[in-house]
């Protein structure tokens, strides 16, 4: 089987799906690799350095004709670049990579009119055999590092306490909000940066994983019994709870010197946790660095790829900090999509996939001409398939 990276379209995506050093376990899994000139340039990996690791450079119409894509944005990920891929799909090729398929399903159904079989990473199961192939935590990790950084720069005074002949500077308030993946990174980063730091999750069960960190866990006198998917996941909870959970953060807020919002719901909008009136009680020269503003945003006032000042208090809102440390974050993903090609093509791919492997199903969005994934037919007002098991 013939596989091809493919060079990134989305505007300010600069990672690729494959770095150099995974040509290698792709060629031993029994793949041969190509890769479309330049796809790994923004990331800092020359056609060179391709071509030694033993994969062949191919113009992007030449990438279209083998057997699977791989890509970091696919579908819906892609934006107005998905229309051109789209148009390119051959009946058959397979298409592995971040599709979107929760908040953009749509674009899922196109491929699978084009006969694609679509494996979304995103939908990658949290289990044990499965966390080498989980791209959104890989991501998520250097991103909440990056988000700490970002509020770092912007913050008119530095992280830790500081004792000089000229005085002593006490440290800045960091309040990290979502203790995910990328939460969790934030809370390491800004404590090792020296910040004093705080974190809140509406899931009680993180408060461990908060204080190993050494930061202090935000307790609020809230019903959080159903706050937690099987998955692992925040769950969405009503307005009436968010609206407590506003009033109850305001203090803890106003309170602190950089807010990192990083709560997000898969699929749906992100809940809003920081309001205008909590931003307006915030003192002047605050930071808020919001990685939910892309589906809405956390805060109030918060702005897709914008920094904004609100009262003083700047709020900015990165939709991909990830692409801003191209190297290690291509690096990790390519480790995922690696390991999980190798995977597939344990199962059966390109012939037969093992449909009662949890991987595979999972993943699989689209094959034989339809929409297969059970929440993505839902999302697209599709009856349920009969059970039986699909084949790409």
């Amino acid at each position: 089987m013939k596989v091809a990276v493919l060079k990134e379209t989305f505007p300010g995506e600069r990672r690729v799906a494959v770095v150099p050093a995974a040509v290698p376990a792709l060629k031993k899994a029994g793949l041969e690799v190509a890769v479309e000139s330049g796809a790994g340039a923004a990331a800092g990996f020359p056609d060179d350095a391709y071509r030694s690791a033993g994969a062949t450079i191919v113009s992007r119409d030449e990438a279209f004709t083998a057997d699977c894509l791989l890509t970091v944005r696919t579908c819906g990920a892609c934006g107005d670049g998905w229309c051109h891929d789209r148009d390119r799909l051959r009946r058959g090729v397979i298409v592995v990579g971040l599709c979107d398929p929760l908040s953009a399903p749509e674009a899922c159904r196109e491929a699978a009119d084009k006969g694609a079989t679509v494996f979304s990473l995103e939908l990658v199961p949290r289990i044990t055999r499965a966390q080498s192939m989980d791209v959104l935590s890989s991501q998520a990790n250097i991103a909440g590092y990056r988000a700490v950084l970002v509020a770092a720069t912007h913050l008119p005074r530095i992280l830790p306490m500081m004792t000089t002949a000229a005085g002593t500077i006490t440290p800045a308030k960091a309040l990290v909000l979502g203790a995910g993946v990328a939460g969790l990174q934030a809370i390491a980063t800004a404590k090792r940066l020296g910040a004093q730091v705080s974190a809140y999750d509406v899931r009680p069960a993180v408060k461990e994983q908060v204080q190993s960190l050494g930061a202090k866990f935000v307790e609020l006198p809230l019903e959080t019994g159903a706050s937690e998917t099987a998955g692992g996941y925040a769950k969405a909870m009503g307005e009436e709870f968010y609206a407590k959970q506003r009033e109850l953060l305001g203090k803890v807020v106003a309170e602190s010197d950089l807010v990192i919002c990083t709560a997000l719901i898969p699929g749906q909008k992100a809940p809003v946790l920081v309001t205008a009136e909590m931003v307006r009680r915030m003192k002047p020269g605050s930071v808020i660095v919001d990685m939910a503003a892309e589906r809405g945003g956390n805060c109030e006032g918060s702005q897709p790829d914008e920094t904004v000042v609100v009262d003083g208090v700047t709020i900015v809102g990165p939709t991909n900090l990830a692409a801003d440390v191209a190297g290690h974050t291509s690096q990790l993903y390519a480790k995922n999509i690696a390991t999980f090609l190798a995977h597939l093509v344990k199962c059966g791919l390109p012939a037969t996939l093992a449909a009662d492997d949890e991987i595979v199903r999972d993943t699989l969005v689209a094959t034989g001409g339809q929409v297969v994934h059970p929440k993505i037919r839902e999302k697209l007002g599709l009856e349920p398939l009969a059970a039986s098991a699909p084949a790409s």
